[in-house]
């Protein structure tokens, strides 16, 4: 069993961890995470972070609010309280379907915009009480920060790159 290490690099620009990341990927070291105080176009290619499925969980959710407002519709409008729409009676749902697109329309965006954004809190994990995960609170205002795992033999190389990459700070844990 080998010990694993984590070693903190600290920038003072994003330009620099760019620079590192791709140094890191080049000499193929895997990068764990990366913290910064706003996003950085382009990080998730560089560091290896798959493509995200929240699109998926949209297209679903988004099904499920057209089945549940198709089946409301024709719950209330037809088959419980038939009522006239536009002086049409509604006896089949197919003879007055384009009353409800709005509501349809409606439904599907609330469902879809709700669960994307339950999903969202729940995958990142950013619950009322829940500990936060970054590990340095200074990459909340000015600094960056690359996470990465390593065994203890590949630690002196690891830190030498990331000196050399113009890491301001370097931190073994």
């Amino acid at each position: 069993m080998t010990a694993t290490k984590t070693i903190h690099g600290i920038y003072d620009d994003e330009d620099r961890l760019v620079d590192g990341a791709k140094q890191l990927r080049s000499n193929h070291i895997k990068v764990k995470d990366v913290f910064s105080p706003f996003p950085i176009h382009g990080i998730d290619e560089i560091i290896g972070i798959p493509r995200t499925r929240i699109a998926i969980c949209a297209f679903i959710y988004g099904i499920t609010g057209t089945s549940l407002a198709i089946l409301m519709t024709w719950y209330m409008m037809v088959s419980d309280w038939a009522t006239d729409v536009g002086g049409k009676p509604s006896f089949w749902y197919y003879m007055n379907w384009p009353a409800f697109i709005p509501v349809t329309f409606e439904l599907t965006v609330f469902c879809a915009g709700h669960g994307m954004a339950l999903t969202f809190l729940l995958r990142s994990w950013l619950l009322p009480g829940v500990s936060p995960k970054n590990p340095d609170p200074r990459t909340t205002d000015d600094k960056f920060m690359m996470c990465i795992e390593v065994k203890a033999e590949d630690e002196s190389r690891i830190v030498s790159l990331l000196r050399n990459s113009g890491a301001s700070e370097v931190n073994v844990i």
